[in-house]
């Protein structure tokens, strides 16, 4: 017979079988008594890196598990800093400094739409950011239309339809996501950017390879690399130019606005179903197209999307080239009358309004399917 002992603040009990009497092992028992009044733990962390998971410009990002006690495994994702890009070791230091204080006031936010982060280490003097692992895909990979295109082969057809109408389909270039789930992870986002500006932190560096869709459905936004406190930017910093706002461009402070044009960037993409810029573009003429856009998007944007007044304005103020003339704040992008909400509750209104995290979370299970042959989903 199984012994179930329930414990509370004012009494232990215990059910189904006789009470037995604690065996104390005594010299366990003071080793707990001086854990406890030391009040301070060191030990080592065993890390394996199983697979890279990205790399770029400051280094690269492993899937890792954290091993601990009793067969204990934990998967974190391991970001390794190069300092391939610096003059001299003094200024990689400086430049980790920098990335390690904003990366521990990130850690205290704990914000469902921003990622974790565990711990930043020195490991013979290469610095490594320990990081939640998400369970998902970036929306980078979720635009390769070659995917979208081998689901269409492999899902029934009352399945398709519902992906194809409800979800995402295939548009110009890439994939193109239906304006509800678009909106949806753009809510998503502007979460994660309202609470990274209240704590006077910007994100600089908004792109698809930096949002992150949850198995869940809910979108996360990654790679807090090239973050930095408003009240004390770095003295250089990178930027990704497609998606960069044109004030960045232009070598002026990056700021909270100039975050919410680089995600009106990737909204756009996502609603056109192709890259709003061209990659071979160079400087000036990246300059010059991001100037124009507002007038183009009439021509990118699909017809259902074009003929809506609102999302058509909410892409415009996102993206406006004079930050004044954008939304004030994520929180403003998100909650006024002219912002993503609306458009929802627009939908709701006209009863074409669906359970996005749900319908992300049932198309992300396809894409796991088709990855991993053979995996069931939850």
């Amino acid at each position: 017979m199984h012994l179930t002992t329930m414990i509370d603040d004012n009494k232990t009990q215990t059910f189904f079988g006789d009470p037995q009497p604690p065996q104390n092992n005594n010299d366990l028992t003071l080793k707990y008594q001086e854990l406890l009044r030391d009040q301070q733990l060191k030990w080592t962390t065993y890390h394996r890196f199983s697979r890279q998971l990205g790399a770029g410009g400051q280094g690269i990002v492993y899937l890792s598990e954290r091993r601990g006690a009793d067969g204990f495994n934990h998967p974190v994702a391991i970001k390794v800093f190069s300092p391939e890009r610096f003059q001299d070791c003094a200024a990689y230091r400086c430049a980790m400094e920098r990335i390690a204080a904003v990366a521990s006031r990130v850690a205290t936010i704990q914000h469902d739409n921003v990622l974790d982060i565990h711990d930043f280490v020195d490991r013979d003097r290469i610095r490594i950011m320990v990081m939640e692992w998400i369970d998902g895909y970036d929306i980078r990979q979720l635009l390769n239309p070659e995917r979208l295109t081998r689901m269409r082969q492999a899902v029934p057809d009352p399945k398709w339809q519902y992906l194809e109408s409800v979800i995402a389909t295939l548009g110009p270039e890439q994939v193109r996501f239906k304006a509800g789930v678009a909106v949806a992870i753009v809510r998503d986002c502007l979460a994660a950017l309202a609470a990274l500006h209240r704590e006077r932190i910007v994100h600089g560096d908004i792109k698809p390879a930096n949002i992150m869709l949850k198995r869940t459905g809910h979108a996360k936004l990654i790679d807090m690399g090239a973050a930095f406190d408003i009240d004390d930017p770095p003295p250089s910093r990178s930027c990704t130019p497609t998606y960069a706002a044109p004030e960045v461009l232009e070598g002026a402070t990056c700021t909270p606005r100039s975050d919410l044009a680089s995600l009106g960037y990737v909204m756009i993409e996502m609603l056109a179903g192709r890259p709003c810029f061209d990659a071979q573009l160079g400087y000036r003429e990246l300059l010059e197209a991001k100037r124009r856009l507002p007038q183009r998007l009439h021509e990118l944007l699909p017809p259902e999307v074009a003929c809506n007044n609102l999302l058509m304005n909410l892409c415009k103020r996102f993206i406006a080239t004079d930050p004044a003339k954008r939304f004030p704040s994520a929180e403003a992008a998100e909650l006024r009358e002219d912002g993503a909400a609306q458009f929802h509750r627009q939908l709701v209104f006209g009863d074409l309004a669906s359970e996005y995290n749900h319908d992300i979370r049932v198309w992300l299970d396809e894409v796991r399917r088709l990855d991993n042959p053979g995996t069931s989903s939850n």
